[in-house]
């Protein structure tokens, strides 16, 4: 899942280098916190938070694969 996060998120900013991407791992839900640099916050986001639901979405359908909860958290 972080993987999967990380890929897309540096398909979408200017500064790919400064994509992070950290995943806590719990029994059944992990949550994943994604950091960009500030300037590339809004790319990530996107007009009234779509690139990010659209982000989440794919993370929901990706860990109901491996029977798993999977939250994104886009940190500043």
């Amino acid at each position: 899942m972080k993987d999967l996060i990380s890929y897309i998120a540096k398909a979408l900013v200017d500064k790919p280098e400064e994509v992070g991407v950290t995943e806590i791992e719990g029994e059944q839900t992990s949550v994943i916190e994604l950091k960009v640099a500030k300037e590339d916050l809004g790319k990530v986001i996107g007009k009234q938070g779509r690139t990010a639901r659209a982000m989440r979405t794919i993370l929901s359908a990706a860990s109901t694969k491996i029977k798993k909860r999977s939250v994104l958290e886009i940190i500043e």
